[in-house]
């Protein structure tokens, strides 16, 4: 697979394989299964309440959290969290956050493996993760969350995470065309729903962030990269298209530092806090808003 003319010339091990393809492209091909289970508003409905909860899961825990550490919370949750998270059919939280540190590491540099300014769009989107090398857990980058056994067991079992969420929508839709007739759905069809469609969904939501993040949008701040904030990349993902800011100040639990900068993972974060089973929530720094002012891009 070539991303573009900036995708050639890439190391051995960032080559794809077709065996690194298949589990994604099965979930593509699965949202075909439509054309025979149909849809139901109740199908729908999960369909897009899971997108929204999955997404939180991604920008909340998998980024916030565990590549950033923007806030506090107990190993219970922790746990919890890290379970939820390989739901989303992204890999381990261990994996995921050992890219996204390297990422910021080396932002649009060459050894940023998804920088569309340097491997192209296609390959920042989607390519990347689907190498040798995007497959492998950059291990030197998570020091902190290798000591944890417990993320090692989730991260080394990630696929636990997908197989029961297809076994709980076959459940929930059989269950509902026994209980539920009038709502027209079955397990086979809440499972290409609330399973297929809405992964695909979400892997393109959450992939973005890593190509049209780099490539369209506004530059509050200079950031030694191609980041740009972008107001419906922030509607996509929960808060996450304002990624000039996040680029500029990443220790930051919120990534719309204004008011009108809408950011829902922060406001989940915040409500979550409140709940007491997350706190000390990292805010903006005055500096920050102070290099905004002073540029005229408040």
């Amino acid at each position: 697979m070539d991303g573009g003319d900036g995708a050639r010339g890439k190391p051995p091990s960032w080559r794809i394989r077709a065996v690194n393809i298949l589990p994604y492209l099965t979930i593509h091909l699965l949202c075909l299964g439509v054309i025979w289970v149909g849809w139901s508003w109740a199908a729908v409905a999960v369909a897009a309440g899971l997108y929204v909860a999955r997404m939180f899961i991604i920008t909340g825990f998998y980024h916030r959290y565990f590549s950033h550490r923007t806030f506090k919370t107990s190993r219970a949750v922790q746990a919890v969290a890290a379970f939820l998270g390989t739901m989303t059919a992204q890999r381990g939280p261990i994996w995921w956050a050992s890219h996204h540190r390297d990422h910021h590491r080396h932002s649009d540099e060459p050894p940023d493996i998804h920088s569309p300014v340097r491997h192209g769009v296609l390959w920042s989107h989607m390519g990347w993760f689907l190498s040798d090398e995007g497959l492998m857990t950059r291990r030197r980058a998570v020091p902190d969350l290798i000591r944890q056994p417990e993320l090692r067991w989730v991260d080394r079992r990630h696929m636990l995470g997908p197989l029961s969420l297809i076994a709980a929508m076959y459940g929930l839709g059989a269950a509902l065309a026994a209980w539920a007739p009038g709502l027209g759905t079955s397990g086979p069809q809440m499972v290409i729903w609330g399973f297929a469609i809405s992964t695909a969904a979400l892997y393109h939501g959450t992939f973005t962030i890593n190509s049209v993040a780099h490539m369209v949008g506004s530059r509050r701040f200079q950031t030694g990269d191609d980041s740009r904030n972008n107001f419906v990349l922030a509607l996509i993902t929960l808060g996450e298209g304002w990624h000039n800011n996040h680029h500029y100040y990443p220790g930051a639990a919120r990534q719309g530092f204004y008011w009108w900068e809408i950011d829902p993972t922060y406001y989940g974060l915040r409500a979550l806090e409140r709940l007491g089973l997350i706190w000390d929530l990292r805010r903006v720094p005055d500096h920050v808003y102070e290099a905004a002012a002073a540029a005229g891009r408040p």
